[in-house]
């Protein structure tokens, strides 16, 4: 109920329209740096040129490799900010995120499941149906236990429990990989990472994310009402079990759609919330947006600091990001209890 009482106590102290500009525009921002950086030293001009005419060396890379991780970049960090932010409304529990909560490590089961047996190669639906599917079945645990009066800590150890189960399975699954290619794919899933994407893979995830994300938004207000509690809630008319069924929905389809295209990059829907909360107030329905552009400049410019930091590859984007968010992590359970 604190967390309740300080969603309705501590509005927004910044004109929010300006900050959301700014946001959209860091976000394009990186993504047009993004655009720009690769191994081939093509020019901006060629690149733009490229994408305009449509023939040519310079408009395979522009079109068929530049593009799409730029834009899957944006995609993949809006789906995980703003199902941060929902998921942190709807169990009112400041820790809650995608990957905190376990759906990120199970979508990346899901999508190692649908790899290990070779069923990609039958249909490339399977891999971001599998990763949905993953995410789902750990966004309906955490749901079961909210319903049944798990408390914060309950709910967040209960996170790391099924994240831990869905890594340990996955870790099975490299473990006994039938060749090579297999399990650098499986690592790709469990690491995180943006190399090698194409336009099938946006074409499959933009949607997905869209439809969740639309979701997510659609609940909005009814989040704000449960900031109050569920009983005040539903003395306002709210159908409390419709809101959450939208958001485990909504967050199974954007996680389990970025997951599909960039593996488990976790900690994004964590860190993006918390940055941006001061500066929008804590009602959800106002967070949603704003957490979805922050979440897609966040992973934008990570993938532009993988490829400045590493040229080689070696670095990833998952592991970039968790070496941001852990600590933040950290730092934020200190600050929930009161420890210096």
């Amino acid at each position: 109920m604190a967390y309740a009482l300080k969603s309705v106590a501590r509005p927004g102290r910044l004109p929010s329209l300006p900050v959301t500009i700014a946001l959209a525009v860091l976000a394009l921002g990186a993504a047009g740096v993004s655009f720009l950086l690769g191994p081939s030293h093509l020019s901006a001009s060629a690149l733009v040129l490229g994408l305009v005419q449509g023939h040519g060396f310079a408009a395979v890379i522009a079109r068929d490799i530049r593009l799409p991780r730029a834009l899957l970049a944006l995609f993949v960090g809006a789906a995980l900010g703003a199902s941060g932010a929902a998921l942190q409304g709807l169990f009112r529990n400041p820790l809650a995120e995608p990957g905190v909560t376990g759906v990120t490590s199970c979508a990346g089961l899901g999508a190692v499941v649908a790899l290990y047996f070779g069923w990609t190669g039958t249909s490339l639906m399977f891999l971001p149906g599998f990763a949905i599917g993953g995410a789902l079945v750990a966004a309906a645990i955490l749901y079961a236990l909210s319903r049944s009066g798990a408390g914060t800590m309950a709910l967040v150890l209960a996170g790391v429990a099924v994240a831990s189960l869905a890594t340990a399975l996955t870790a099975l699954a490299l473990s006994m990989a039938p060749n090579p290619y297999a399990m650098s794919e499986m690592v790709m899933w469990m690491l995180g990472s943006l190399n090698d994407r194409t336009p099938a893979d946006l074409y499959f995830a933009a949607p997905l994310v869209a439809i969740g994300m639309g979701l997510l938004l659609s609940a909005g207000r009814g989040l704000d009402a449960l900031t109050l509690g569920e009983e005040a809630a539903h003395s306002l008319g709210v159908d409390v079990h419709g809101i959450r069924r939208r958001i485990i929905l909504g967050v199974a389809l954007a996680t389990g759609a970025a997951t599909a295209a960039a593996g488990a990059v976790s900690f994004v829907g964590l860190v993006v919330p918390h940055l941006l909360r001061p500066l929008y107030g804590h009602e959800p329905s106002r967070l949603i947006v704003p957490s979805a552009l922050g979440g897609a400049a966040l992973v934008a410019a990570a993938d532009v600091a993988v490829r400045l930091i590493a040229p080689d590859g070696q670095l990833l984007l998952g592991v970039l990001t968790a070496m941001i968010g852990a600590p933040f992590f950290i730092w934020l359970i200190f600050q929930l209890r009161g420890a210096p």
